[in-house]
């Protein structure tokens, strides 16, 4: 399977515009955007900019409002590129633009989506085929636009410098879990298909914390599985915590890793309902195969009298 990030995170799809280079660390590029170059703002208009769980979180506490208020006020629904999981990216404004830019820059900034904090600098994850698991070949990429003139800036960073600027790193490592969720559907390819439950259980973790805490505490999700109280206690009470058991509890739902344990009387209460459920349908096999051979006697005494005629 192979994977990158420039799609995932509203980068222009044109190859042309992907400098045709591998980049380290600690290689060196040239840019800078600010307020004096002539296509200040000019990035923030006509794309998609998918927001992750953390873009989604931090947002709402920037802005003082409910995952639900943010979903309906600033984004619109969509599927992640190459997959069937939904999720949600920023509403454009009737011309185009990011409701949160101005004239003046992003209001937004200090807060702002992870797809802007990467460019021009994309990531891509390569893994190959039946290597699930296994470390992924990483290196980075630059998109040049013909629109953006920060390329023509002398500040000159190493990509490790411009990462650490941008506040990257800390993106890179709440995203993680979720895009490896994300590159994991994307390996099975569109011969399986996600259930309609699994699609809106990805959906509710992936935008509304509120909602999933409300359905870990209360519905039977706590009777159900074996969640400690040291756990409890940190899902209740920190938002990041309980986006990172989001992601594990996913990865069992969806894909069946061995992440949360069921309770053993959830268990056994399951297996007696598998055994009453045979029961049931061996008593009707009893009842049809009695049937059966009743018809059959039947029959075979009316060919008896038959032959006696």
């Amino acid at each position: 399977m192979a994977d990158t990030s420039s799609n995932m995170f509203g980068y222009d799809k044109n190859p042309s515009n992907i400098i045709p280079t591998k980049y380290t660390l600690d290689s060196k590029i040239k840019f800078r955007c600010h307020p004096g170059v002539s296509c200040f703002t000019a990035c923030c208009g006509n794309i998609d900019i998918i927001l992750t769980p953390f873009d989604i979180l931090r947002l709402r506490r920037l802005l003082n409002i409910t995952s639900d208020e943010l979903l309906l006020r600033y984004t619109t629904p969509t599927y992640i590129e190459k997959t069937d999981m939904p999720g949600v990216k920023i509403l454009l404004d009737e011309e185009g633009r990011c409701p949160f830019v101005t004239d003046q820059g992003c209001t937004i900034y200090e807060e702002r989506p992870s797809a802007c904090r990467y460019y021009p600098v994309g990531m891509a994850n390569f893994h190959q085929a039946g290597d699930e698991g296994a470390d992924a070949e990483k290196f980075f990429f630059v998109v040049k636009e013909p629109h953006c003139k920060g390329h023509e800036e002398d500040k000159e960073w190493t990509i490790r410098e411009w990462r650490a600027d941008q506040g990257v790193d800390l993106c890179d490592e709440m995203n993680n879990e979720w895009m490896q969720l994300v590159m994991r559907r994307k390996s099975y390819g569109f011969q399986a298909n996600l259930s309609e439950q699994g699609q809106k259980m990805f959906f509710m973790v992936s935008t509304n914390l509120e909602k999933f805490k409300s359905f870990v505490f209360e519905s039977s999700f706590l009777d159900t599985y074996e969640i400690d109280d040291e756990t409890l206690e940190k899902i209740k009470n920190d938002d990041v915590e309980l986006m990172f058991f989001g992601f594990t509890y996913l990865a069992g739902a969806l894909f069946g890793a061995k992440t949360l344990k069921i309770k053993k009387e959830k268990i056994q209460a399951k297996v007696q309902e598998i055994k009453a459920s045979q029961g049931d349908r061996e008593k009707e096999a009893e009842k049809v195969y009695e049937q059966l051979v009743a018809d059959r006697d039947a029959l075979m005494q009316e060919l008896q009298s038959d032959n006696k005629k």
